[in-house]
């Protein structure tokens, strides 16, 4: 007897020792999880993120020893019409007084009027370590409330670095409990109707939260390694429900397949772990490998997200091929109870697949047409890609259904020094301090004229306690993202700022800021995506090749995966470079799209996509191995897989569109990308594309190998298709 494939002798000893095999698969997520709650995550910092001239800017700030506490502002400004001054004035001077007798606040300095006489500030320094000031602002946010409720006649609200921060922060985590909350009841929903039971539509989504607890604690792990980002969790729990639940569906589905034909319960979990356990392997770690060409960006954005979908995928396949197998040995058939009737029987019915041949029968009968005209269609919704725009998430992109961004709004709007600043950064010798100042001087002088700057009275120069550093900010009106802001900087960089303090002589001297921050990250990004497409293309052609041993099917898998990709693209730029789906999705356009979302949605499409690739072309070749001509091995092969197919679709397009109603606009953009991308590959790609172009191919799809037919569906020299033999 040949050896067996490793998935079957995992599945086999945990089909015969299930509560050992449960007991290790629950130690395991709960020793994770909670390791990863006491070591805490360590999130990435500015020096962490920053790109290019930004990163040299931050790098000399860092140098120098700075007195930086958390600041924050209250604005007093009119609820409509003309302000009050006098109800201002008494307004500002409450808020110094209740607000410097609290704990957390080290000074209140003396109010100041806008240029208009509309608006008052009162500047407030907090006290302790800024790095936590976010947990400690809520004391002077639920004051300047109190302020308000005193205070009728005028607007009192606060602004500042640390609120801002808080509202983000309540935001994403209020957004990822309304993921949560949904996504769980619409996955049952849906794994009711695919298998008709209760304990059967559970079990996968059961495998997939505690994939998705497990990884929790393995993020906050590796973040000692990799810094953590803000939108991991939320990363985590979008490809844990959707590859979790997946892996478990064509694991699940294929077992209960064997069982109905005869076989025994053990019996059948080894022959879902040879042929569906083995698909789940190679599809996770084609996810593994994509994501890790992340890494080839060098940037802590990818790099966190890739580590975190990387231990997700990699728990939730762990989960599929040991705790499953398991779970439905010991289950038996009361895996299929409680049954739900009119489920039941819709989706238990005997007989060859009725639906599916009809649908494919376009693309066997005429494959070149159907080929011709939906590659047509394809490239139609790819081809607004061309004017793909990217743009670094910055204040101006956050939700304003988060109250402190309104407040900012109407901050900016009276006093616009406080709104983007460039940071110009000088490090020199003590004893040049003077000089350098001096030209930092001269330089802001040269700033009050421009249209390109928002200049104030006095410019603002810092210099650090040894006096190495100093710092010039300079305000703009500028947006980020606009060609006005490039502009402003570019200006900066390669006349302003050489022309004053780089004539200093030994000076080093970078401009960092928000504006250069978007642009240096723009730049990199564009320098290093072709490195990592390249990287995935690679691998993704490298893995197929090795699984199913046929040129033909692994360069069919990158023409595939690359038009399902370009076609996500291209509906990204119609639905948020342009403004008609605004209402419909409640965001609001800056024409361009994340700066990090095309190459992430590019890694995670191309390894989800081998999900439905390496299951479907598994059942294509079976049948072919058994015997039947091309066009009817693709038929019979794509049938009976479409279901499953179908149903692991459905879940992973209502997960992915969950995201896209939330209320940060990179959480909008991954879920509308995904979910695109996933129903084009799974409703139009494996329906249409995929069995007419393998229809043209005939015997051609297995080049330069070929197809040994075997009567016995047990085949000796494919992994994927050689199942178990029976247990003695």
């Amino acid at each position: 007897m040949s050896r067996q494939p490793g998935t079957v002798r995992v599945a086999r000893w945990s089909a015969t020792h299930p509560w050992r095999a449960i007991g290790l698969w629950v130690v395991f997520v709960a020793v994770c999880f909670t390791a990863g709650s006491w070591a805490g995550t360590n999130t990435a910092s500015d020096e962490d993120m920053a790109q290019g001239e930004s990163a040299r800017a931050t790098q000399i700030v860092n140098s120098g020893n700075f007195d930086d506490p958390a600041k924050e502002n209250v604005l007093i400004t009119a609820r409509s019409g003309q302000l009050d001054r006098a109800a201002a004035d008494a307004a500002a001077a409450d808020a110094a007084t209740r607000l410097g007798a609290l704990d957390g606040v080290a000074d209140v300095g003396d109010p100041v009027t806008s240029h208009d006489k509309q608006a008052l500030l009162v500047p407030v320094t907090m006290a302790g370590d800024p790095d936590t000031a976010d947990e400690r602002v809520g004391a002077l946010l639920d004051e300047t409330a109190k302020l308000q409720g005193d205070h009728p006649g005028v607007r009192v609200e606060e602004v500042g670095d640390s609120s801002i921060g808080k509202g983000i922060t309540d935001q994403v985590s209020n957004d990822l409990s309304k993921a949560e909350f949904i996504s769980l009841p619409v996955t049952l929903l849906i794994m009711l109707v695919a298998f008709g039971a209760i304990i059967a539509a559970g079990v996968p989504v059961l495998l997939a939260l505690s994939a998705v607890g497990a990884a929790f604690g393995l993020s906050a792990l590796a973040s000692h390694l990799v810094p953590s980002v803000d939108t991991i969790s939320s990363v985590i729990l979008l490809m844990g429900m959707a590859v979790g639940v997946d892996y478990s569906l064509f694991y699940l589905k294929r077992e209960r397949e064997e069982r109905a034909n005869g076989n025994p319960h053990v019996r059948a979990v080894e022959i879902a772990a040879a042929t569906s356990g083995h698909a789940v392997v190679v599809s996770g770690f084609a996810v593994i490998v994509s994501m890790a060409g992340l890494y080839l960006a060098g940037d802590a954005v990818f790099s966190s997200l890739a580590t975190g979908s990387i231990l997700v995928v990699a728990v939730a396949v762990l989960g599929s091929v040991t705790v499953l197998p398991a779970l439905l040995a010991k289950l038996g058939r009361r895996v299929d109870r409680p049954r739900v009737p009119l489920l039941w029987r819709l989706t238990n019915r005997t007989g060859p697949p009725r639906v599916w041949p009809k649908l494919l029968r376009p693309a066997l009968r005429y494959p070149l047409a159907t080929l011709l005209i939906t590659l047509v269609a394809l490239g139609a919704l790819a081809w607004p890609a061309l004017d793909l725009k990217l743009k670094s998430t910055g204040v101006d992109d956050l939700p304003r259904t988060i109250p402190v961004m309104r407040s900012y709004d109407r901050l900016t709007a009276a006093f616009p020094s406080e709104g983007d600043n460039h940071q110009v950064a000088v490090r020199a010798e003590p004893g040049q301090a003077d000089q350098v100042r001096g030209q930092l001087t001269a330089l802001y002088d040269r700033t009050r004229d421009d249209p390109l700057y928002a200049s104030v009275a006095d410019p603002a120069i810092r210099v650090s306690d040894d006096g190495r550093v100093l710092l010039l900010d300079v305000p703009t009106r500028q947006r980020p993202g606009t060609e006005g802001a490039t502009r402003s900087l570019e200006k900066l960089r390669t006349e302003l700022v050489p022309g004053t303090v780089g004539t200093v002589s030994g000076a080093q001297h970078a401009v960092g800021g928000s504006i250069a921050s978007d642009v240096d990250y723009t730049r990199n990004l564009s320098d290093k995506m072709p490195i990592v497409i390249g990287f995935v293309l690679l691998l993704t052609f490298l893995i197929m090749l090795v699984t199913f041993r046929s040129l033909a099917i692994a360069l069919t898998a990158l023409l595939l995966n690359m038009l399902s990709a370009a076609a996500a693209f291209g509906t990204l730029v119609l639905v948020f470079q342009r403004t008609w789906a605004e209402g419909m999705l409640n965001f609001h356009s800056n024409g361009a799209i994340v700066a990090w979302i095309p190459l992430f949605l590019f890694a995670v499409l191309f390894g989800l996509s081998m999900d439905y690739h390496v299951f479907v072309v598994s059942r294509i070749r079976e049948a072919a191995r058994r015997g039947m001509p091309a066009k009817e091995a693709v038929g019979h092969g794509i049938s009976r897989s479409a279901g499953v197919v179908t149903s692991a679709a459905i879940v992973m397009v209502s997960v992915f569109a969950i995201f896209a109603t939330l209320s940060m606009n990179e959480m909008k953009q991954m879920g509308v990308g995904l979910a695109v991308a996933v129903f084009l590959d799974a409703m139009v790609v494996r329906v249409l594309v995929l069995p007419s172009l393998m229809a043209l191919l005939g015997r051609a799809n297995w080049w330069p190998g070929r197809i040994r037919r075997d009567a016995d569906t047990r085949i000796d020299d494919h992994p994927t298709e050689r199942l178990a033999q029976p247990v003695r």
